[in-house]
Order: C-alpha cells, then structure tokens, then sequence
C-alpha cells in the first residue's frame, strides 16, 4: 500500500507478459498476478499439441523464439514464455487470485488473495485486464455436466485406452483430441449439432479426420446434442427430429471452447456491449471507457474469443504503454 505501481495486470497470458515487458522496456513498474501459472492457458493445451502459427508471430518484446519445427509445441511455448518473465525481470504473482479492484483517489485498490498466505493489497495507477479464458468453459448445460468423468479439457490420449469416449464439437480441439484417441484405442463418438466439421479445422488435419470418418473408425452423431451424462450411458438427441438415443460411454470430452469473464470490468463500471459482450475501448490504446482501465487478449473479442490470437493479443501491451508513455 506504499507508492502505487504505474500497471497492474490481471493475468499471466501471453498477452499479460507482453505488457509487462512493454512496461519495462519503457521504466514504467509492473505487477501481473495469475490465478495460476504463467501461461496457464497453453498449460493446458493438449500435451503433445503444435500451434497454428509461426514462431516468430508469437514472439514477445523482440525476444527470439527458436523451435525445432515449422509449428512450435506447445513445450516450446512454455519455456518460451518462461523466459520471458526472465529476460524482463517481470514481477509475476503466480498462483494469487485477484478478487476485486476498488479505485480510491488517483489509485485503483488490487485486493489478492495467493495460494499460500493472507490477503494482500496491491495500488496501481492503471489496470490492465488481460485474464483471458481457460478458467471459463462454455458448458452443455444438461444433467449429469458434474459428473467426474466429464472434461472441458484435454491433455492426452493414453488414459482413455480401451475406454468408449464421446467427444462433443467439431473444431480443431475436438478433431485433434478424436484423432490422437483414436491413435490411443478409444472407441472414439464425435457428437456435434451441425451435420460437417467446422470451417476453421487446420487443413493439414482435416484430411486425416476426414478418412477416419469415412472408414467408420471414428464415429460421428452429426445433428445431435448431448441430452443427458449417465454413469455409464450418454443420452443423444437429433436437432431436427427429436429423437433420442442411449450409448454406451466411459468419458465425455467437451470441446466446446471457452470464454473470457467480464465480471471485474463490469464492477469498474466499464460498458460491456449486450450483443456482443466486447468491453468498450479504443483499439488504438486498449483502454476503457473508464479511464485507467485497458483490457489485452482474448478479452477484447467479448462472446467471440476466437477471434484474437496470441499472435494479435501480444500486441496490446505495446499499444497499451505507448498511450501511457504519451501522457
């Protein structure tokens, strides 16, 4: 509670780094906190999972990333980022939740709470919400979403050996996670609501889940929905029909992607669009209609987080300081 930092950033993302080395390379101080680790997100990703972009689009504050491949895994990444928290000397606060801003005076109050210990109380002049989304699945919704053997994550294949798995979406998580456990002998069921795979499923994959569609050796429920999760039984439902079906099932995998959370913005008074869910802001400087607040990340794409990659969000924190550094 002594002199205030010039940021504070609400998550250890990508896009949370990214301003913090922006704010270091310009002088100004900097204290980003994370519920988790560093990069929680890419944490988890699929253990043996590639990116879909380059490294060098995934670069932060000119810092080389080196990988062995044309697609960096998702280890790469990891020790990547690792050293960039290094490289900056930035001052991360892993594991310490942040569970409200307050702004008193010239300051906004940052209350914490860490893993291990009291609360804390942190005072900044600016804000920067770069939480991201990887705590906030997009539920199903149906009885039985509580049981244990459902997952909104995936990480590998080998526990599910032998094991009869629904998986539910047709994106590139729910395609890369049928494909590796089919490699793994699961008995694999891909569920999902449209009657094709989605648009955006990397083209050098969508030949590979293509044939095992076509031979039969990975399951498909086009137009179908999860209707109910038994112990042991999946209830199906047909979109169009109303039709239900039961199955047999050991796991449910939920591809059904994720969202960022808007509560803290909303608590600050920062306008959140009814439709759309993006937080109003200049996208030239990121901040809010509250002044002090910015957001960075997937934060800025509201109900469509898809739509800003590590590649676009890195971006922000430049963004972000240079506003500050032009006051």
């Amino acid at each position: 509670m002594n002199e205030p930092y010039d940021i504070a950033v609400v998550g250890a993302g990508p896009s949370g780094l990214a301003a913090g080395a922006a704010a270091r390379e310009a002088g100004l101080s900097a204290v980003i906190f994370d519920r988790g680790c560093v990069c929680q997100s890419i944490a988890l990703y699929p253990t043996y999972g590639h990116f879909f972009s380059t490294a060098d689009r995934l670069e932060i504050g000119g810092v080389p990333f080196i990988a062995r491949g044309d697609k960096p895994t998702r280890a790469e990444a990891l020790k990547y980022y690792r050293r960039i928290v290094t490289h900056f000397d930035l001052d991360v606060r892993q594991y310490e939740a942040v569970n409200r801003v307050e702004k008193h005076d010239d300051a906004f109050v940052v209350h914490t709470e860490p893993q291990h210990g009291e609360t804390a109380t942190y005072r900044a002049r600016n804000l920067v919400v770069a939480s991201g989304y990887a705590s906030q699945p997009n539920m199903l919704g149906i009885p039985g979403e509580e049981l244990p053997k459902v997952s909104h994550y995936f990480t590998e294949a080998h526990p599910y050996f032998d094991q009869d798995v629904v998986v539910v979406g047709a994106g590139n998580s729910a395609v890369e996670a049928s494909l590796d456990l089919f490699r793994a002998g699961a008995r694999v069921t891909l569920v999902h609501f449209l009657d094709r795979l989605d648009d955006g499923v990397k083209p050098w994959i969508l030949p590979d889940i293509t044939n095992r569609i076509e031979k039969g050796e990975i399951d498909t429920r086009w137009n179908h929905r999860l209707a109910e999760i038994r112990p042991d039984t999946v209830l199906l439902r047909h979109e169009q029909t109303g039709e239900t079906q039961q199955i047999h099932n050991d796991f449910v995998l939920a591809m059904t992607g994720y969202h960022p959370d808007p509560a803290l913005l909303r608590h600050l008074g920062v306008t959140i669009d009814d439709a759309t869910g993006v937080p109003a802001h200049d996208p030239d400087t990121m901040e809010t209609d509250v002044p002090g607040v910015f957001i960075a990340g997937v934060m800025a794409g509201g109900n469509r987080p898809d739509r800003v990659f590590i590649e676009t969000g890195r971006l922000h924190g430049p963004k972000i300081v240079a506003a500050l550094r032009g006051r």
